[in-house]
């Protein structure tokens, strides 16, 4: 089947078909020139491949069916010049969107499971202010011509796989963000962005409105209140939901607490957040009445911590929508928005991590009792994911919780990389467990799937991983290994839960499989792994579910003896292998037990949860997503260590939450500082951040003249500009060394 990635579009509609068909998206003829598609029945056609040249054999125009016909692929129509600016502050970030020349980015893709088809009007003059299309209607894609002439963009990219609910309250949040805005002319539609339900939120102070048939109030509008409020709605949405028989009355109360203690809103507003953000997602939800209970409990009861904690934990944003860039004068005199301050390194990784006890601690001393260069961060890497497939869909911690984990190991080439997959893969062939080891290769998501399937507790242990990453996050480059990511990326958050693949018309071919539990271990070069990272990886979620760990240098080498796997490690091993709760049906449908968490724990997580929060409050997109999965990354952590510490009676104890947490937060502290040196916003940029680095590596101050010699890849005018420009922003200042005859000018990081 054909699959070539379009660049910039085919002319050939045939090729355009295919190549959308082979994406698992559903083409349509439509006549030349036209947005509409005429043929009768056109929303129940389905073309294979072969029927596909006998609907597209000359002049015309190709659409889309929309979200059930092709995965839940659905488009949000951005009908106005508003709802395009203000898209990127209220919709999901996604890696698919397209338009035309006269309307670019107007169209932003996303995969949501469930979605239905809405309209938001301006109701004055009824035009369309934003679309959210799904099954039932269908999209005009390039290399199609719109009636004006202009040439549709081809749909590349991978749309974000976003939540059906969260979708829509994004759309309606936006369409009401625009009508606020032109109710106001140029001013502000305060509070708009507060809405990410259609119907807002009370908060205290405020006067409220009659109570409707849905128990939720009304927020009457203050910016404070509305950043406050988007603010516990953040934290709702990143604490896991509460699960019948593992705790969860303590979960939803520990919740109700945060709302009413922690961010100081009054119960009936707290309430409301609870109903309408977290309630959802609980299993099985809680009625009014008990929700009511539970928030009023937590509000009459004291509390060891200072009211408003996570209130004041950090700044209170400025929310109000600024519809003032549709001003050309205005913008023309805006001033430039100033520069993020450079994230601290937070240094090599710390000793005190590098211990764990039980299984992982005897793996990594027979790890570098055999390495020629001993690796310690990397021998934790790779006993971390060996353990977590031991474990995998067997434990689960209260919040449900599993062991699957994506680690990277950091290092230069030649430094000893290779020995940490060698003992894992050891290990498993002496404990009889060789079906948990995944192909060293993935070819597409398709063979990643049928491998997931084939055995869902499962390690992928893939060597030159940046490089890997550059391929698959570039469609052009291989469109087989694209859609990869994606799959890592649902793999990732479905291990508590059923996974279900792409939806094909023969349903042979449609792939689904109870809780899998995917580890990855890759290895890489520091450079091809951070030439990798992109503004898309960072912002889509991707980067932000990896552990990296970073190796510092070269180690010395040894003169080390080829051993066999010592019998503890391998008796450990077949203990996992052996251990089957739920009975002969757990490989198909497994019933993993409960491993509890001490109260001494749960008070490590929380201080956690409360450090992430206050990282949401600042203005750091880049932060915000790194910092969203760094509590969910601690919660699995600390289950791994549960898992080595005991493998019979694991518990999550303080000194497990401990470590797991500052292992996730230092890890997501390094990436964040990775990310501000190596993620560049155009060729400009990467210009900038890549001198840095020369100066950086040249101990923070350099010559003039030896900037050029290692900077030769740059013409004179550009090393020039990228100097000035360094130099005006204050990244770099300039000092000067008399000498004989004219002064040597050095370039010091400010």
């Amino acid at each position: 089947m054909t699959s070539k990635p379009m660049s910039n579009g085919p002319s050939n509609l045939l090729d355009a078909a295919r190549w959308y068909l082979a994406r698992g998206f559903a083409p349509i003829p439509v006549p030349a020139g036209s947005k509409v598609p005429v043929l009768k029945g056109w929303t129940d056609m389905r073309l294979a491949e072969a029927d596909l040249p006998r609907h597209f054999n000359g002049t015309g125009n190709i659409g889309v069916l929309l979200g059930e016909p092709s995965g839940w692929l659905v488009d949000v129509d951005l009908d106005c010049e508003e709802a395009v600016a203000l898209a990127p502050a209220f919709l999901p970030p996604t890696g698919a969107k397209s338009g035309r020349p006269g309307k670019p980015l107007s169209h932003w893709w996303y995969v949501c499971e469930g979605a239905k088809t809405r309209k938001h009007q301006d109701p004055a003059s009824k035009k369309m202010i934003v679309e959210l299309r799904s099954t039932g209607a269908q999209t005009v894609v390039g290399p199609s011509v719109h009636p004006s002439g202009e040439l549709y963009d081809p749909l590349e990219g991978e749309p974000a796989v976003v939540d059906a609910e969260e979708l829509a309250a994004a759309v309606a949040a936006l369409a009401e963000a625009v009508v606020g805005g032109r109710r106001q002319g140029a001013g502000k539609a305060a509070g708009a962005e507060s809405a990410r339900k259609s119907t807002p939120i009370h908060v205290a102070g405020t006067p409220s409105a009659p109570e409707a048939a849905h128990p939720r109030t009304v927020f009457a509008g203050c910016p404070a209140g509305d950043a406050l409020v988007r603010r516990a709605g953040a934290y709702l949405d990143s604490i896991p939901p509460a699960i019948s028989g593992s705790g969860g009355h303590s979960q939803t109360y520990a919740a109700a607490t945060a709302m009413v203690h922690g961010f100081g809103l009054d119960p009936e507003a707290a309430f409301s957040l609870l109903w309408d953000r977290y309630n959802p997602r609980c299993e099985p939800p809680w009625s009014e009445k008990e929700l009511r209970h539970k928030v009023s409990d937590a509000a009459s009861k004291p509390h060891d911590r200072p009211h408003g904690w996570l209130r004041d934990a950090g700044p209170v944003e400025a929310t109000d929508v600024d519809l003032s860039g549709f001003d050309p004068e205005r913008r023309r005199g805006a001033p430039e928005r100033p520069r993020s301050e450079r994230p601290p390194d937070p240094g090599p990784f710390p000793e005190h991590l590098l211990r764990v006890p039980g299984f992982i601690e005897q793996v990594v001393a027979h790890n570098l009792a055999t390495a020629t260069r001993p690796q310690p961060v990397l021998a934790l890497a790779a006993a971390i994911c060996l353990q977590a497939v031991l474990a995998a869909r067997k434990v689960r911690d209260e919040r449900g919780n599993r062991t699957n984990v994506y680690c990277v190991g950091v290092a230069p080439s030649g430094a000893g990389k290779d020995n940490a997959r060698k003992v894992n893969k050891n290990i498993l062939f002496a404990a009889d467990m060789v079906e948990h080891e995944g192909n060293e290769d993935l070819a597409s998501d398709a063979g990643l799937i049928t491998a997931v399937e084939a055995e869902p507790a499962i390690l992928f242990q893939i060597d030159e991983f940046g490089r890997f990453l550059r391929t698959i996050g570039d469609p052009k480059k291989a469109p087989h290994l694209f859609n990869v990511l994606t799959a890592l990326m649902k793999l990732y958050s479905s291990a508590d839960t059923v996974f279900r693949g792409k939806a094909y018309a023969d349903k042979k071919r449609n792939k689904v499989v109870d809780q899998p539990c995917v580890s990855v271990y890759g290895t890489t070069v520091p450079e091809h792994f951070f030439e990798s990272l992109t503004a898309d990886s960072l912002s889509d979620g991707f980067i932000a579910r990896l552990l990296v760990f970073e190796a510092a240098e070269t180690p010395a080498r040894q003169r080390a003896k080829a051993t066999g796997v010592p019998d503890a490690i391998k008796q450990a091993a077949e203990w996992w292998g052996s251990f089957k709760p739920g009975g002969n049906l757990a490989p198909e449908h497994p019933q993993p037990i409960v491993v509890e968490a001490t109260p001494e724990a749960g008070a490590v997580f929380d201080a956690l949860a409360a450090m992430v929060d206050a990282e949401f409050g600042k203005p750091d997109e880049t932060g915000r997503s790194l910092w969203a999965r760094a509590e969910e990354k601690a919660c699995r952590l600390a289950l791994i260590y549960a898992c080595s510490a005991n493998a019979q009676k694991p518990v999550i104890d303080e000194d497990a939450a401990r470590w797991a947490c500052d292992l996730s937060e230092y890890l997501t502290r390094r990436m964040l500082y990775i990310a501000h040196e190596w993620v560049a916003d155009g060729v400009f940029d990467a210009r900038q951040k890549r001198v840095v680095r020369v100066v950086r590596k040249a101990g923070g101050k350099i010559s003039r003249s030896e900037l050029c010699r290692k900077t030769q890849w740059l013409t004179q005018r550009e090393r020039q500009e990228v100097i000035d420009n360094l130099l005006e922003t204050q990244q770099l200042r300039q000092e000067e060394e008399s000498t004989a005859t004219r002064p040597r000018v050095w370039y010091v990081l400010a």
